[in-house]
């Protein structure tokens, strides 16, 4: 299985001969970023009302379309892999309406992959029991109007995954306020950390480490500063 970190929240996922882009997002002035523009056999989102998540208009025809929030309780089956979502919501201490989202996953290559959508709040146990079992975690790592750092790390140690992957947070390109990515590597020892070079990684069942590491990729697309 290969993933690749386009930028912020989305991601290109490949395995079991399918290609599943997460989160894209609209290229406008505040995010900043070059569109995203990969095929994609799925799409999944975490909402469908928060521009910086849910964005689909530059992904090419032809993809099945998935939103976390709608499959809370139903879940959802689309070519052979099933959805999860787990509800959510941004930050309660932001200023404007706060906005449901959901934290997805799914397995892909015998792999259990979680994607933290755009949660603002520290998770419920209930919130952290639907996470168990997750070995890849997709985690915004750049702190509020997101989780905070600190619940993160409660997060990571509960359900202890094999491999965190950072999304999220500050790279050259968005107008809003998110922290670098070392203030959460900075929390945990340098053995721990595994600085990419790329935008790619690959996992196969077997490869996954046995105890948690994370896995901090650049950026496919970011505007030069």
């Amino acid at each position: 299985m290969k993933i690749k970190w386009l930028a912020h929240a989305s991601f290109l996922i490949e395995g079991d001969g399918l290609r599943i882009i997460t989160d894209p997002y609209e290229p406008n002035e505040i995010i900043n970023l070059p569109p995203v523009t990969e095929a994609a056999d799925i799409v999944v989102r975490s909402s469908d009302d928060d521009e910086a998540h849910c964005y689909v208009d530059t992904i090419p025809a032809g993809f099945d379309l998935v939103t976390a929030t709608e499959i809370v309780d139903v879940g959802a089956t689309v070519k052979g892999i099933d959805f999860t979502g787990i509800w959510s919501q941004e930050s309660i201490y932001k200023e404007d309406i706060v906005r449901d989202n959901a934290m997805y996953r799914f397995t892909l290559e015998g792999i259990q992959i979680t994607h933290m959508g755009d949660v603002g709040n520290p998770l419920t146990d209930s919130q952290i029991e639907a996470l168990a079992g997750t070995e890849i975690l997709l985690a915004l790592a750049g702190g509020h109007p997101t989780i905070d750092l600190n619940d993160l790390q409660i997060v990571i140690e509960a359900i202890k995954p094999k491999v965190v992957i950072p999304m999220h947070y500050k790279i050259p390109g968005p107008r809003f306020f998110m922290l670098p990515v070392t203030e959460l590597t900075s929390k945990y020892p340098p053995s721990m950390i595994e600085w990419v070079e790329g935008s790619e990684i690959s996992f196969s069942k077997k490869s996954l480490p046995n105890e948690t590491r994370i896995f901090v990729l650049k950026p496919t697309l970011f505007r030069e500063e």
